[in-house]
């Protein structure tokens, strides 16, 4: 963040206050047992199987559960409204389903719940967010007996467990069931959600405000636990400066993705603690080594791209630019993460070497492309000058990043600056299936000796095969420069002195098991 934005940040504050004060719920913090966390972008629909916000995200861990979800000490997958389950054969598993569940209103999780949640989001009329991702992995789902239910897989998927706890959150039967004869609403639940979580919504003003309370009914074997908390609030305050008046005047308790300095800043102060957490998100360039961009582009030349790889920076832009817990990666995923190998092929920060393959590659005097990136501008225009020493005349292309998106499957993307977060997984394939194996747009190598491994990696259950699987397909990416691994994230908490809160591994909030001091 510039010195002119906090300044004008600092400026916005006594308006800020004002308009805060007008707007704000009556009661909030320790003493009315109401947490109220601040987020930037207004949640628009409650239903996680129709939305990929990042807010969404946090808000389904509170009023949905999955068969399973990720163990926040482990961060593997494992059990949740499911009781148990079992692979029968590589193709085949059998989960029952946890007894005393309830949803919302107060009616009894079963089989029949679990196999309409499947069969809804399979469907071509379901067409939720992960239906042709669905439909690529699950061949059927039928019910065995009145809690079991069993799963029938096109291939071996290693990640049928986590995209059941991540991607499907459990609906009642019937949910989308329209009051029209023989027809559906995709919307059901968007403004009024029947869940299972331990937390349940008894407000909804889309892209403003959600208000949940505990909900009593919740089922004491859950792995999560009884909150702690009885409301939680989350209110939309898009300016940082108005999320900074109100953690100073005690009308918010927790806020995230902070600014540095913005959290450092409220850190020093008697209201607010500055806590920073790992993240899963990394950020990387990715150049079209396949020549979409024109078959005799640079990047089609490996001593290029490893020249890029020598240009940047990598340890400057950490310390200067990132901080926190943020580290250099030289391997195509973060260090955490299952099956992410680090006896990989490193590039050390040389713009006298950069220049040397630039003159191998028949670049003596370097070359012009656009650069695209959509976020972290800093950073993006570090790399662009870093370049420039080395020769490389890029020309910074700042968008959206849903621009970037529509030119990069129109392959009109040289390079780019991106960042991926793996739906905060701990595990390869949610950051190289993406981005290497076949079938993805953002396949800009398309590689089809690094292709082979991460395809076999992803269709084994055999969890030594996927390891060694991604190490020989990372160590090739390294090789031959296919991406230029920079750095992972860090997360910026900044919460009220009365809250206990924990930063996750994954950097994925579990406000329900935050408490009061």
């Amino acid at each position: 963040m510039s010195n002119h934005v906090i300044r004008k940040t600092g400026i916005m504050i006594l308006t800020a206050v004002a308009f805060w004060l007008g707007t704000q719920q009556a009661h909030a913090g320790k003493k009315d047992d109401t947490l109220v966390v601040a987020v930037q972008r207004g949640i628009r629909s409650l239903d996680r199987l129709y939305t990929r916000q990042r807010e969404a995200l946090i808000l389904a861990q509170l009023t949905d559960d999955g068969l399973f979800y990720a163990d926040p000490k482990t961060l593997r997958f494992v059990p949740l409204a499911a009781k148990s389950y079992k692979f029968i054969d590589e193709t085949t598993l059998d989960v029952v389903v946890r007894r005393g569940v309830k949803f919302h209103d107060g009616s009894p999780l079963t089989a029949d719940d679990v196999v309409y949640t499947y069969k809804w989001a399979r469907s071509r009329k379901g067409r939720t967010l992960n239906t042709k991702k669905l439909r690529r992995w699950m061949k059927s789902v039928e019910k065995t007996s009145p809690m079991k239910v069993r799963f029938r897989l096109n291939y071996p998927y290693p990640m049928a467990l986590r995209d059941m706890g991540i991607s499907i959150y459990l609906r009642k039967k019937g949910s989308y069931d329209s009051t029209r004869k023989k027809s559906t609403n995709r919307r059901s639940l968007s403004y009024s959600l029947n869940g299972l979580g331990p937390y349940r919504v008894v407000q909804f003003d889309p892209g403003k405000v959600v208000i949940l309370e505990r909900f009593e009914g919740y089922y004491a074997s859950s792995p999560k636990g009884r909150p702690a908390i009885k409301r939680i609030i989350f209110n939309t305050i898009p300016s940082w400066g108005a999320q900074q008046a109100a953690m100073m005047s005690g009308n918010v308790q927790w806020m995230y993705s902070v600014h540095t300095k913005i959290a450092e800043n409220l850190g020093n102060t008697p209201k607010g603690v500055h806590l920073v957490g790992p993240s899963l998100r990394v950020g990387f360039v990715v150049m079209d080594a396949v020549g979409y961009t024109g078959k005799n582009n640079p990047f089609t030349k490996i001593e290029v791209r490893r020249a890029m790889n020598h240009a940047i920076n990598r340890e400057a832009i950490v310390k200067q630019m990132m901080k926190g817990n943020s580290r250099v990666i030289h391997s195509a995923c973060h260090p955490a993460q299952f099956g992410c190998a680090q006896d990989v092929k490193k590039y050390d920060y040389n713009p006298a070497k950069a220049k040397e393959l630039l003159r191998k590659a028949g670049y003596p005097n370097g070359f012009e492309f656009v650069f695209w990136a959509y976020r972290e501008r800093r950073v993006a225009e570090a790399i662009v000058a870093h370049l420039t020493r080395a020769g490389i005349r890029a020309k910074l292309r700042y968008v959206r990043a849903h621009t970037l998106g529509r030119a990069r499957r129109s392959r009109e993307v040289a390079a780019y600056f991106g960042t991926w977060g793996s739906g905060s997984t701990a595990d390869t394939s949610m950051i190289a299936g993406e981005h290497f194996a076949p079938r993805s747009n953002r396949n800009m190598s398309k590689d089809k000796d690094v292709q082979k491994f991460i395809l076999t990696a992803e269709r084994t259950l055999d969890p030594k095969k996927r390891e060694y699987a991604y190490r020989k397909g990372l160590q090739l990416i390294a090789e031959r420069a296919l991406w230029i691994p920079l750095f992972s994230y860090s997360m910026n908490y900044v919460v009220s002195k009365d809250l206990d809160f924990v930063p996750p591994k994954d950097g994925l909030p579990r406000l329900f098991l935050a408490r009061w001091k």
